[in-house]
């Protein structure tokens, strides 16, 4: 059964009560925290079969019992990472399809997504500075040579500012990273050796003569975009930095990372602004397999060593397509005064299934990354079309957005694994909540959690069964528990004390 979003607005009124949902096409019910039971806790279920698809329930209090049941001990006054949020890129293709939609279908999806009290409270967001593979046309904010000649593209004004505006109106807390995916061509050369002119959108190196000329294009493009109302909270200095081959591309080891913020934070402070500066923003493994990258193992933690470069970076991105989570354990241990963020991990059409990828991600990402002190997590495109698009030729053509829309309608939407995964965290872990210790008794293999203190003192919990078995998790915070069924190979998000 599909539903345009101008009739599943009548259709949500009229059956808020029920709250389930059965096919992806349809929006998510029973979001809006008005309608929540005073002192019971609400939880939202998910299955691997796609049978429920963010449903929500609510639960009573019981006294705490000894039982054969997973035992789950809340100890708030153990205290890990404050969270600053999750959500999905807003990147030109995704802007481009939002602003193709009605207005009133386009409104009814952003407000279930990024709405804190009626939505999924969706409350990070990523976009490109420049072009991304996943933008109309290869650019810059500055093609002409000359810092000079630095202004935002047409695709920022045209589609992403206003698709930026019209979610800020829904969340005014919205957090924003932004990342460039290549310097302006002008600043490129082919090595750092004989320092050729490198024309081109892909590869290349940042001549070291224009750091100060590429600094001062990241002030540039954080005051434009304070210029619009659009605050941007972080950024990277480079998207996959040790990926040369993506549409548009700069190859960036840590060394030159290292030099380059020491001129990038400078200039940033004294600009007055108090953006914050992540290192690295690529894979786990920190592509390893490839000769030219053998040298860059542990990439943020060389940054670091240098206390000048140091003192600029509140912590490091990562991203999942090579490598496993227990890098940032790694990087968590050696650096504990550093933040960690996730910041980009796609779906497409290369074996992708609803529940392969919500066990994988949940189990890998979510919980995975949280749970070594992580405090960020931003899956790729928000939305594509039903044509894994618009792209750009030499970046990715199979790839699936959290939601995609049909074409040439622009008015059904499908909603993947991502959407659903983005939120079971985003919906009861609010932003500024910090994750607190979890005492786990009688797991067996395939049960996964992680739990937070939010700022209005709420508590939340986000678990995983893992398994082909259902389970019984008794979850237990001084005098007070509950019980709560985990239905086989799902995920189920709770909120309580609020």
């Amino acid at each position: 059964m599909r539903f345009s979003l101008t009739t599943s607005l009548v259709f949500l009124s009229f059956f808020h009560a029920f709250a389930f949902a059965d096919n992806p096409s349809d929006p998510i019910v029973g979001l809006d925290d008005s309608l929540n039971p005073p002192g019971r806790i609400v939880a939202y279920e998910t299955t691997a079969d796609k049978a429920l698809l963010f449903r929500k329930e609510t639960l009573d209090y019981s006294a705490p019992r000894s039982s054969d049941s997973v035992k789950l001990t809340l100890n708030p006054d153990v205290a890990r990472q404050t969270v600053d949020g999750f959500g999905a890129a807003i990147t030109g293709s995704t802007a481009v399809n939002l602003l193709k939609m009605a207005s009133a279908d386009r409104t009814a999806l952003l407000t279930e997504t990024f709405s804190v009290d009626r939505g999924l409270g969706y409350s990070y967001v990523r976009v490109s500075i420049g072009c991304s593979d996943f933008s109309l046309d290869e650019f810059t904010c500055c093609d002409e040579p000359g810092i000079e000649n630095f202004a935002l593209a047409s695709e920022d004004r045209e589609y992403v500012i206003p698709a930026l505006k019209e979610i800020l109106a829904i969340n005014p807390d919205l957090k924003i990273v932004a990342s460039p995916w290549t310097c302006p061509r002008w600043m490129k050369v082919k090595d750092l050796e004989k320092l050729e002119p490198f024309e081109s959108w892909t590869s290349g190196r940042l001549n070291p003569k224009y750091y100060d000329d590429y600094a001062l294009y990241f002030v540039k493009y954080i005051e434009a975009m304070r210029d619009e109302g659009i605050k941007i909270t972080a950024i990277t200095m480079q998207n996959e930095p040790l990926n040369r081959g993506n549409s548009a591309s700069l190859f960036m080891t840590w060394r030159e990372q290292r030099e380059f913020v020491k001129v990038l934070g400078p200039k940033m402070r004294g600009a007055g602004l108090d953006t914050e500066i992540w290192a690295f923003d690529h894979n786990f493994n920190y592509d390893d397999n490839k000769p030219e990258c053998k040298d860059q193992q542990g990439y943020p933690l060389r940054v670091y060593e240098d206390d000048e470069a140091s003192q600029y970076l509140t912590g490091a991105a990562y991203h999942a397509y090579g490598g496993n989570k227990e890098e940032m354990k790694r990087v968590r241990d050696a650096r504990p005064d550093k933040g960690l963020y996730f910041t980009e991990q796609s779906i497409g059409d290369w074996g992708y299934s609803f529940e392969g990828d919500l066990m994988w991600f949940m189990r890998e990402v979510g919980i995975g990354v949280m749970n070594y002190d992580c405090k960020v997590i931003i899956v790729w495109n928000y939305m594509l079309d039903d044509k894994r698009g618009p792209n750009r030729p030499g970046g990715c053509n199979q790839c699936l957005g959290a939601v995609n829309i049909s074409t040439p309608d622009y008015r059904f939407v499908t909603r993947y694994s991502h959407f659903y995964e983005i939120g079971h965290f985003s919906k009861v872990v609010r932003t500024g909540a910090v994750r607190v210790e979890l005492d786990v008794e009688n797991a067996p293999r395939g049960v996964y959690a992680c739990a937070f203190l939010n700022p209005d003192g709420s508590r939340a919990l986000v678990m995983q069964n893992d398994s082909d078995e259902p389970r019984r998790v008794e979850i237990v915070e001084g005098e007070k528990s509950f019980v709560a069924e985990l239905r086989a190979r799902s995920v189920k998000s709770f909120r309580w004390g609020y």
